[in-house]
């Protein structure tokens, strides 16, 4: 865990314009929540930099944007009609509900993967597992609560009208492999992307951002032939602790989880999660990449009635391929992000910053314009101006430059550039570096060329 409360940290953020309450005017909403003028262009960022290494720097890797509302026979295929609950529990004293396994896990410690009702309430029994709320114990039986929103298609809201809002992204990508395949003349191995929002009605979202019932997805389905001998598991392990790493997060707060056998669905072959030591647990998991064998395609070629099989042209064999699925939540990685790049610093005297080191391929906003004199906006605008036209850039001419500077670091801005007096005469702005605070003078002209290739990832 950091050295940061996490409440501290999502203070920032609220404060600062990352992250806000949604419907805040009218006492918001449960696990809602907006992202800011600065929220939004960090995770916006954050989505074009996975879309550009995953799928723009791969020649092996498309993209598509998938409809949230699908046929339901698709969530019939997929499994989520029948087993996509979890099991729910009611507190009889305050009526308080909780999710029954994360409610064992984190008053015994005690593991639940597997076990049915009967199984959980003999562990609530006989541990004695009081309600977290208000510390009694009189629990209802754990029940199944289906995770899917449901709602109607039409005019008319009967049980021939009903559809759900998909709670993942990838059956989009499945039930569009040989539309993919056709139009794209695709050979194996290859992967098809998307980014888009999902939706579960979770029994207990929670812990900010990291668990809600609106979030967004960055999946990845990447195709091949069973009989390949590569271990792309491992290589898209790799990839995406890869990724992570070149954010910048630091190695202790990074661990590789691999399933264990028992914890595998039946037809996975092996999964692994990134996980993060987010200040409110130990570990959380980030990232998830599972070998998922052909069970997808099977399943839509079985309900579907559609051929999902690929013809090796050189070997006449059809065959359905295999696939490796890397599935990152955008808020997940967004909240990984700024729990990491959080700081407090202790500079001279009793004087501290608060300041965000994001990676500055993902920072908000990339460089700010500080006019020292109001005198001087005229040309410090053309600056501002000129750079806009390639970066994310803002104009403050409000305080000292002192208070700029930190409301600069406070919100992760990498660079700040002073248009002095001196400038009207020598051409040269100074440039400030938010980690280490050095500065260095260099003419206008050169400022784009040294701010871009500062910010690439």
């Amino acid at each position: 865990m950091g050295k940061y409360s996490f409440e501290e940290i999502v203070n920032h953020l609220k404060s600062s314009g990352f992250v806000y309450q949604g419907s805040e005017i009218y006492g918001g909403l449960s696990n809602s929540w907006d992202f800011g003028n600065l929220g939004s262009e960090l995770k916006k960022n954050i989505k074009d930099l996975w879309w550009k290494e995953f799928i723009q720097k791969d020649p092996n890797n498309v993209g598509i944007d998938a409809a949230i509302i699908m046929n339901p026979k698709t969530w019939e295929a997929s499994g989520h009609l029948k087993g996509f609950s979890d099991l729910m529990i009611d507190c009889k004293e305050c009526k308080s509900r909780f999710r029954a396994d994360k409610m064992i896990e984190e008053a015994t410690g005690i593991s639940t993967e597997g076990k049915g009702p009967e199984e959980m309430m003999h562990v609530i029994e006989e541990n004695r597992v009081a309600c977290p709320k208000c510390g009694k114990h009189n629990f209802t039986q754990p029940r199944p609560f289906n995770l899917m929103f449901k709602t109607f298609i039409g005019t008319l809201e009967d049980s021939k009208s009903v559809v759900y809002l998909r709670p993942e992204t990838c059956q989009g990508i499945f039930v569009n492999f040989e539309n993919v395949l056709r139009t794209s003349r695709r050979k194996l191995p290859f992967g098809i992307g998307q980014i888009g929002k999902s939706f579960r009605n979770e029994i207990t979202p929670g812990n900010f951002i990291f668990r809600t019932r609106e979030f967004e997805q960055m999946e990845l389905e990447f195709f091949y032939d069973p009989k390949d001998t590569t271990d792309w598991y491992k290589y898209w392990v790799d990839i995406c602790v890869a990724f992570v790493q070149r954010l910048g997060i630091r190695d202790e707060n990074l661990r590789v989880r691999e399933h264990a056998k028992e914890e595998l669905a039946f037809y996975s072959r092996g999964t692994s999660d990134i996980e993060y030591a987010f200040p409110f647990t130990d570990w959380g998991e980030v990232w998830g990449i599972a070998d998922r064998t052909d069970y997808d395609l099977s399943q839509h070629q079985k309900y579907s009635g559609k051929n999902m099989t690929y013809l090796d042209q050189a070997s006449g064999e059809s065959f359905i391929p295999y696939v490796i699925e890397p599935s990152v939540g955008v808020e997940r990685l967004f909240l990984m992000c700024v729990c990491d790049a959080y700081d407090v610093e202790e500079l001279e005297g009793d004087d501290q910053r608060v300041v965000m080191h994001l990676h500055p391929s993902i920072a908000p906003i990339k460089a700010s314009i500080l006019p020292l004199s109001k005198k001087l906006k005229d040309r410090a605008i053309e600056l501002y101006k000129d750079l806009a036209e390639d970066i994310r850039v803002e104009y403050d001419d409000a305080g000292s430059i002192g208070k700029r500077y930190r409301r600069n670091d406070a919100i992760g801005t990498p660079f700040c550039i002073t248009y002095d007096f001196d400038s009207e005469n020598d051409g040269c702005v100074t440039v400030r570096d938010r980690d280490t605070m050095a500065q260095v003078r260099i003419p206008m002209a050169e400022v784009k060329d040294y701010i871009l290739k500062r910010i690439k990832f």
